[in-house]
């Protein structure tokens, strides 16, 4: 029955306006068993990782802590979204709850929209913000040492929740509006061509896009930039430990998030400039490919260290815990550099013996004269 028709006091709430309970449920299209396996391998993932990372994190130098800090944040945004969207449909699949008995106001639906929102652009936002820190480290690491110590960077992970948060409390505020969507088990933005919906859906599709485009360029640039350092010309400037790893993990999470994500950024944002009917199917499909992301996250720093790395190939000759271990000649530059800025002056002969000596019988070099 059309809303228009009921009584002032039997009106449909505005979040069962397109889709009103009980629906004509269809296991094809969504079902329990996808939910709980989805569920609980990203909960176990992002547990493990967690653990990892706070083992790494009171192992690691303190000026390495910021992308640590980053990558904690990123999963447990990740776990939150997965418990809470996750119950939420687990519950509906195993007991199909009516909604407009168990949630006649849209509270429940209202809160269930805003979490995907918020869990859905915090893991881009965050990305965005690892690759803004690996720029500055890369590109301006004496700015980053003391422009980005361990409280500013949680400061930085409470805004990237705060403005994803923001977002999120949008439609309450009258800037789009949150539907219950087919089959019925969950509650997202409605994907209209017209006024406020359309500006919201837009605002959502924009913000992911954008967050993917700045990490694409500024990891660009900083993997230019390492390769620079590592084999180029300018192979005397300043290198880190572990700046090849953490770029190598920045890079997977980017290049999951832009697969996982883009297919559904670009559906939400073509649907509403087209005018065209939503595709619930596809829809749910490229939302099922987002959902991945959560699950993959993790993984990448679990897999994507040095440590596993020798275990996987033991046969590979890898550094000897520094990346500049790899680079031969980037290590006797960094090495010549520093006697001449020590003003030391070695010989034809004795250049030629500190060549060819192995690194292990040479005597370290004092920093603190070059030291900033």
């Amino acid at each position: 029955m059309n809303a228009s028709v009921l009584p002032l006091a039997n009106r449909t709430p505005l979040c069962y306006s397109i889709n009103s309970p009980p629906f004509q449920y269809h296991p094809t299209i969504a079902s329990a068993y996808f939910s709980s396996v989805f569920t609980a391998l990203g909960l176990v993932s992002n547990l493990i990782a967690f653990g990892v990372l706070l083992k790494s994190f009171w192992r690691t130098h303190s000026r390495s802590r910021s992308f640590l800090i980053f990558l904690g944040g990123l999963v447990v945004t990740d776990a939150m979204g997965l418990l809470v969207t996750g119950s939420i449909v687990i519950s509906f699949h195993v007991t199909y709850f009516n909604w407009r008995r168990l949630d006649p106001d849209c509270h429940f639906c209202n809160f269930m929209g805003m979490s995907m929102v918020f869990y859905g652009l915090c893991p881009l936002l965050l990305g965005a913000a690892m690759a803004t820190e690996r720029f500055i480290g890369i590109n301006r690491p004496f700015a980053r040492s003391a422009s980005l110590p361990e409280r500013r960077t949680i400061s930085m992970v409470l805004t990237v929740w705060l403005a994803a948060g923001c977002i999120a409390a949008l439609p309450l505020a009258g800037v789009g509006s949150y539907h219950m969507q087919m089959p019925g088990s969950w509650c997202f933005f409605n994907i209209g061509s017209q006024g406020s919906d359309l500006a919201f859906s837009l605002l959502f599709s924009l913000v992911g896009l954008t967050s993917l485009a700045v990490s694409f360029l500024l990891n660009t640039v900083s993997v230019v930039t390492l390769v620079k350092v590592c084999c180029g010309q300018d192979r005397s400037q300043r290198h880190r430990d572990q700046e090849v790893e953490m770029m190598v993990q920045l890079i997977l999470i980017m290049v999951i998030a832009s697969i996982c994500w883009c297919p559904l950024l670009v559906f939400i944002a073509q649907t509403v400039l087209s005018g065209g009917p939503l595709r619930i199917r596809y829809l749910l499909l490229w939302l099922r490919f987002a959902t991945w992301n959560q699950i993959l996250d993790p993984w990448v720093y679990i897999l994507c260290r040095m440590a596993i790395l020798k275990r996987i190939y033991p046969r590979f000759h890898w550094p000897g815990g520094s990346a500049a271990a790899a680079y031969p000649s980037f290590r006797h530059a960094v090495r010549r550099f520093t006697r001449s800025s020590l003003g030391s002056s070695l010989g034809p002969d004795e250049a030629h013996k500190s060549n060819v000596t192995p690194p292990s019988t040479l005597k370290p070099c004092p920093l603190h004269p070059v030291a900033v």
